[in-house]
């Protein structure tokens, strides 16, 4: 009786479909998905999951990005961010500022986080040093590791390593090419051939004559400085030398 039930079951056995596991993972949402939204220099692939924002590429990388993200052989699937998300992440592109968009560090090391944390609260618009963001979260030796992590950043744009340049002013390269940067940049309203000239003459900083205040030269406060009173400035020991004290909102001190 026992070998009748048996074999009668092994009877009702099928394979099932290639689309199960892909429909199990969108319903329960339990895999890993993506989808294209606009960005401000063009459309953007968002990679997401229940544990928030993992990825974000240009629209062309799309072949790599797979590759990448793929965990055996499960790919993530296109499908429609979740409604809340679609409108923080449009918030977040509008305005520049992550806001509460949960995103998904996991993969990353706690200093690698850290790094990009503090990139967070550098404004839209602005540039920061690679040695600034080093000095800030307490590791003024690392500016080559700040570097590095910048590069691993999976979701840029959203997480604006694209604020951050080179110790020496310029507004140096991008995972996703140099060109990229600085459209964003100026998506932000920063003119990133104006930063890289003033770099080529030297500055690193801005002093108000009337304020004896010192800035980054992007900072709103340096920016609001009238011609006439503009300083230019090539360090900070310079600028205390020459009375100014370090601007409490930019903190130019933390890139010296």
């Amino acid at each position: 009786m026992t070998d009748d039930i048996a074999r009668e079951l092994e009877a009702l056995a099928t394979t099932a479909p290639d689309s199960l596991t892909r429909n199990v993972l969108i319903a329960t949402r339990t895999g890993r998905f993506y989808a294209t939204v606009g960005g401000p220099t063009g459309d953007l692939l968002i990679g997401w999951s229940s544990a928030g924002i993992y990825a974000v590429a240009p629209i062309g990388e799309l072949a790599r990005f797979l590759e990448v993200y793929s965990a055996g052989p499960l790919a993530p699937i296109p499908q429609q961010l979740p409604t809340p998300w679609q409108r923080q992440v449009a918030a977040a592109l509008e305005s520049g500022k992550l806001g509460r968009l949960p995103v998904d560090l996991t993969g990353l090391t706690e200093f690698q986080q850290a790094v990009l944390r503090k990139t967070l609260e550098i404004p839209p618009g602005q540039l920061r040093p690679y040695g600034w963001v080093a000095r800030e979260i307490g590791k003024p030796g690392a500016t080559r590791a700040v570097g590095s992590a910048l590069n691993k950043n999976p979701v840029p744009v959203l997480i604006p390593c694209h604020r951050v340049g080179r110790s020496d002013g310029t507004v140096g390269r991008y995972a996703y090419g140099p060109e990229m940067k600085r459209d964003l940049l100026r998506a932000e309203g920063l003119d990133p051939d104006e930063v890289d000239d003033a770099a080529e003459r030297g500055v690193r900083f801005i002093g108000s004559a009337t304020t004896n205040i010192y800035c980054h030269p992007t900072c709103h406060n340096a920016r609001r400085i009238k011609q006439t009173n503009r300083v230019e400035l090539r360090t900070a020991a310079a600028a205390r030398k020459a009375g100014f004290r370090a601007c409490l909102v930019c903190r130019p001190a933390a890139a010296a």
